[in-house]
């Protein structure tokens, strides 16, 4: 067994407060859409690894750096906090991004009749506004 290295994000944390290093992670994994068990996959580790980097700890073993910032998308000085994180999805519409992406998968075709009926949806909610709009 070789001993892991980890890297010590901030000196000390109360026991209640979620670490930084874990809120960013948290906020990466589901900006990518993924579970705690997909990345944990991923990266070759447990999802218990994954729940005690999230909630419990500000190190992180070195070995897994490089792996968890590919699979997330980030540098390895966004995923630490020394860097400015470029903008991230908001987690909230991962879902939504995950569905958009067959679309990758549709004939030319499809897709242009998928994109013209989200522009027909989006003139009729433009519409709607500028009626409300126009009301108050």
């Amino acid at each position: 067994m070789t001993p892991q290295i980890c890297v010590k994000i901030s000196a000390m944390k109360k026991k209640q407060d979620i670490p930084l290093l874990g809120k960013r992670l948290v906020t990466f994994r589901k900006a990518r859409g993924l579970t705690q068990q997909q990345l944990a996959d991923a990266i070759g580790v447990t999802r218990r690894a994954i729940l005690y980097y999230e909630r419990e700890t500000d190190n992180l073993p070195l070995n897994i750096m490089p792996g968890l910032a590919k699979t997330l998308g980030v540098t390895i000085e966004e995923l630490l906090g020394t860097k400015r994180t470029k903008e991230t999805p908001d987690p909230e519409f991962a879902a939504l991004w995950r569905r958009l992406k067959v679309l990758e998968r549709f004939s030319e075709k499809d897709r242009k009749a998928v994109l013209q009926y989200v522009d027909v949806i989006e003139k009729k909610n433009r519409a709607e506004q500028n009626t409300a709009d126009s009301k108050r």
